[in-house]
């Protein structure tokens, strides 16, 4: 491994990491403002699993999206999960935060660093595998296919007009004959 290749993948496992305490660290910033927004409406028990269901499809759609980044894929509908479930999350705590524009701003910025973080990681994955060789999506007819036709026109000449090819099927030489063999291109019929 090259120094620049080392200092990519130390850097992407950084990153990585960074990502992951930011991510623990915004879910227990968050933890007890979900309970909160959850305490009126929700049975005791079920109260301090509340959290889970903002950040269980988070975790989920991460993992899916991590993923497919491994496997340079798109993850749109994974993307849109976490987009939802980060956007609750933050609805939530800043509805419980008090009405000013600091406690909202600060109950905001777990999940959004939390969402940011896990962009970058995501990006950082995506950096350090190598392309994959796309397969073309046409192949070039000239290159495969002229040694072939050069073949089947010294062939075809040697057989003598009107005589089909072996592996060809028959057709009738009326109507398999299209207007420009029949005039030759314009060079005298």
């Amino acid at each position: 491994m090259t120094l620049l290749q080392t200092g990519s993948l130390f850097t992407a496992a950084m990153v990585g990491a960074i990502a992951a305490v930011v991510s623990i660290l915004s879910g227990l910033a968050i933890c007890d403002a979900l309970r909160h927004s959850a305490g009126p409406h929700t049975a005791r028990d079920v109260v301090s699993w509340w959290p889970l269901l903002i950040y269980g499809p988070w975790m989920v759609a991460s993992l899916s999206i991590l993923r497919s980044a491994l496997h340079q894929r798109r993850a749109l509908h994974s993307w849109s999960i976490v987009l939802l479930f980060s956007t609750l999350a933050t609805l939530l705590c800043v509805a419980q935060a008090p009405r000013t524009i600091a406690a909202g701003t600060a109950s905001a910025l777990p999940a959004v660093a939390a969402l940011a973080c896990f962009q970058q990681l995501v990006r950082q994955i995506t950096l350090t595998r190598p392309p994959r060789q796309a397969a073309p999506r046409h192949r070039n007819p000239t290159a495969s296919v002229s040694v072939p036709l050069k073949q089947t026109a010294a062939a075809a000449a040697r057989r003598g007009p009107g005589r089909v090819p072996p592996g060809f099927p028959a057709e009738d030489s009326r109507a398999g004959r299209s207007p420009s063999h029949s005039h030759g291109f314009g060079y005298g019929a």
